[in-house]
């Protein structure tokens, strides 16, 4: 039995706090990142109305996530993907090939009526394996 205490991140304590979440657990080497959206550190929607730099925005914050752990997307093993807008996501997919440079992670596209608040288009969370 793993008996490994798990390390909790945020990535903006106040707004994480005033939500109630933490932005990744990490238990080995097993990370779990919650769902990237494009805010500011106080918690306001950015880009609105603009999906690929929502999208830009999510993986800027995924990637600060994965440094703080001493990782990288290429130990991204699934990627799951929640938008109000599954057209939007599909037409500008291909940015996620500067991402994901030496292979996809497993996951799931989803559209959803809604996200935490109505400006938000898109969010993707992470599980990740790193060796660190």
């Amino acid at each position: 039995m793993n008996s490994e205490k798990p390390t909790f991140y945020q990535l903006r304590p106040e707004v994480e706090q005033a939500y109630g979440y933490s932005h990744a657990v990490k238990i080995g080497n097993s990370i779990k990142v919650s769902g990237a959206v494009s805010m500011d550190d106080e918690g306001n929607p950015t880009a609105v109305g603009d999906f690929l730099q929502q999208m830009k925005n999510c993986y800027t914050d995924l990637e600060k996530v994965l440094k703080h752990f001493g990782c990288t997307f290429d130990d991204v093993l699934v990627e799951n993907v929640f938008t109000t807008e599954i057209s939007a996501f599909l037409e500008h997919a291909g940015f996620r090939n500067t991402i994901y440079t030496q292979q996809f992670p497993t996951g799931t596209w989803l559209e959803v009526k809604g996200l935490a608040l109505p400006e938000f288009l898109i969010e993707i969370e992470l599980e990740v394996h790193c060796k660190n």
